[in-house]
Order: C-alpha cells, then structure tokens, then sequence
C-alpha cells in the first residue's frame, strides 16, 4: 500500500515538473519571438520596389513595406547580398584583393600587391573600396539572418513546450486514474477471493 502511495505521489510530481517546464518554455519562446520581431520593427528597414531585379526575386510580395518578421529579414539579406555582388563585379570578398589597383581604379578585383596598387598622397596603397562593402553587407545580412534564425527557435520552443505541457497534463491523469481509482478496486476483489471459503 505505501509502495502504491509513492508511485502514485511520484506520477503526480512528475507530471506536475512536465506541466511546469511546458509552461516555462512557451513563455520563453513566445518572449523570445515577440522580442526578436519588435527589434526588426525597431530598425525601419524597409524593402525597395518591386522594380529592383533583387526585390522582384526574393521579396516581390513585400515590395515596399517594411521588414516586420524573420522571413522579411531572411529576404532583405539576400537581396543586399545580390545588391553587393552587383556592386563587386558578382566579386565576393574572398575573390578580391586588398588595394585598389593602379592599372584600373575602376576594377573591383583589386590586387594583393602593394606595389601595383594605387596610391593616397602620403603614399600607401589605397584599400579596396568594393571589397570593403563586403565587410558592411556580411555584418548587416549576418544580424538579418540571426533575426530568421532566432524567430525559428521560439517557434521551436513553444512547440516543445506544448509537447511538455500535453505531456505533463497526460502523466497527471494518468497516475490519477491508475493510482487512485483502478487500484483500490482491484486490492478488495483480490481479499475477497482470498478469504471466500471453500465449499465442497
């Protein structure tokens, strides 16, 4: 009988543990997913016309609004990353050299070699521009797709914890029904049957 007990007391505690973490992880995913939306409002960004070739390819249905959600994000960092490569000569920045050149200012390649590269007034190479622009397009899309990211794993734990929550609600019913109804009736069924005489 106090074996019973605390197997029924332990399904109790265990359900109730499961009913806790669920409702903890929903409020933390739900937090985390409203935050993570109100700083993308909270820069203005806002996508161009749907007459720019990168805007009519990645975001045409969100031609000029504002970028409010993680999709948004994820879309506005691909479309800086086409602008870029426009801006490169389709050049990433592993592709281009540090310095712009002396030969052709205008190329976006560059050189790594100090001695052809172009020269301020004080004499030292003068950096690549277009190569730079990388170093500005990958912190900002990176922020951009961290934002994609972040509203994914709050939706992630909001669902794990309604997982937890239906879980928890499913062992608390389960030790109850078990424990405190099944299992009384069945212990004086067997005590009858063991002090029914015996007639012959």
């Amino acid at each position: 009988m106090r074996y019973k007990k605390l197997l029924e007391i332990g399904g109790f505690i265990a359900g109730g543990v499961m009913v806790l973490f669920g409702v903890v992880a929903i409020f933390m995913g739900v937090t985390g997913f409203t935050t993570t939306r109100d700083a993308i409002k909270d820069e203005g960004i806002t996508f161009g016309s749907a007459d720019d070739p990168a805007v009519a390819k990645y975001a045409d249905q969100w031609a000029g609004e504002q970028v409010t959600n993680g999709d948004q994000a994820r879309a506005f960092a691909q479309i800086m990353r086409e602008h870029t490569l426009e801006s490169s000569g389709g050049l990433t920045y592993s592709e281009m050299g540090r310095y712009e050149s002396a030969a052709d200012p205008s190329d976006p390649a560059g050189t790594n070699d100090p001695t052809a590269a172009a020269k301020d007034k004080s004499g030292q190479p003068v950096s690549n521009g277009a190569r730079d622009l990388w170093v500005t397009e990958t912190a900002l899309t990176t922020a951009l797709n961290v934002s994609y990211m972040a509203e994914r794993l709050a939706v992630f734990g909001i669902v794990v914890g309604v997982a937890l929550l239906l879980t928890g609600i499913g062992l608390v019913i389960l030790a109850f029904l078990v424990f405190s109804r099944v299992l009384p009736a069945v212990e004086p069924e067997r005590q009858k049957a063991s002090t029914t005489p015996v007639t012959g």
